[in-house]
């Protein structure tokens, strides 16, 4: 039997998935968590050979923890499942191991094939989404210019951000300004619109 933890946080959605895989005859759904910050104590306790994660999960993202899960639990093969299709997830997740990444719009097939598949050592990707990533290109941004415009995404000025993350303004400023510059955009606003659509963030 293939051991599957499911980690989606729409209770309905991870309820519907858990009826339907648990109908195939090789898969057993052995751990059903909500909150992201729960999946790697469930994954630890439950030893699933595959996560099947939600990027966008409270408290902890899906392409966090397949970066965990790939330290904790290496056994564990991981497979990203999410309504967003964006290029730079995609290469978030593979960079953190994960052996497959599928849009949520396809049917339930498609998830039952990849989690066969990943568990064979393939490596699945929704086609459209890998054509996306090679088009967009890699992401520009550094991990602390990530951090400093999703900390300003919300309309923090600047002194909110330096405070909130233990810089001084003027570094932020230069974080900020260097963001703007990779993006192509013309304020802040812009690009963390821009770095949001394409994954970045």
């Amino acid at each position: 039997m293939i051991r599957v933890l499911l980690a989606e946080d729409q209770g309905m959605m991870r309820g519907a998935l858990a009826l339907l895989l648990g109908l195939e005859d090789d898969i057993e759904v052995v751990a059903q968590v909500g909150d992201g910050a729960r999946v790697l104590d469930e994954a630890l306790a439950a030893r699933p050979d595959i996560a099947v994660l939600d990027i966008e999960l409270p408290g902890r993202s899906g392409l966090d923890l397949a970066a965990d899960l790939r330290d904790r639990l290496p056994g564990c093969r991981v497979l990203i499942v999410t309504t967003f299709g964006r290029p730079g997830y995609l290469r978030r997740a593979m960079d953190a191991g994960a052996g497959g990444f599928l849009v949520k719009d396809g049917p339930i097939e498609d998830l039952v094939a990849a989690i066969r598949r990943v568990l064979a050592g393939e490596r699945v990707i929704d086609p459209a989404l890998a054509a996306a990533a090679l088009s967009v290109g890699p992401n520009p941004l550094t991990a602390r210019e990530r951090e400093v415009l999703a900390a300003a995404a919300d309309g923090a000025t600047v002194a909110d951000v330096a405070a909130a993350l233990h810089l001084s303004e003027s570094t932020v400023r230069n974080y900020l300004s260097s963001a703007i510059g990779k993006t192509g955009a013309r304020n802040r606003i812009e690009a963390v619109g821009t770095a949001r659509h394409n994954g970045w963030l």
